[in-house]
């Protein structure tokens, strides 16, 4: 005679979820590392057009003046490696932001390759 079900299966669903929970938490961690790949190249971008604005400035603007307000615009766990450039070309100020994409969380290891935002700004007439 077969013994009605129910009453045996007490704690499946624990077991369950405790035999699911590595892939939950693996699926959380990739999901949070593409959230920081996506950050950290809007970070570059963002801080390289400020900086290029900043190298447009009539007055205390150029390349020392661009590398200081794209590198104010970074994050201070970010800034570790970042790679800052400035120049001058056809009478726009561009300026290049490289910052090394985070493991899990910025100031800890950082993956081989690099997030880079570039931006340009026309210079002001000084009329």
């Amino acid at each position: 005679m077969r013994r009605p079900l129910g009453g045996n299966d007490r704690g499946q669903v624990a077991v369950e979820f405790l035999g699911m929970l590595p892939l939950i938490l693996l699926v959380l961690a990739l999901l949070w590392q593409l959230v920081l790949v996506g950050y950290a190249f809007s970070l570059a971008a963002h801080s390289a057009d400020r900086g290029a604005r900043a190298g447009t400035a009539t007055e205390g603007g150029g390349a020392g003046a661009c590398q200081a307000a794209a590198e104010k615009e970074l994050p201070s766990s970010w800034r570790g490696g970042a790679g800052i450039s400035c120049h001058p070309e056809a009478g726009v100020w561009k300026a290049t932001v490289q910052i090394w994409v985070p493991v899990l969380f910025p100031g800890t290891g950082s993956f081989p390759w690099p997030a880079k935002g570039s931006a340009g700004a026309a210079k002001e007439d000084p009329r």
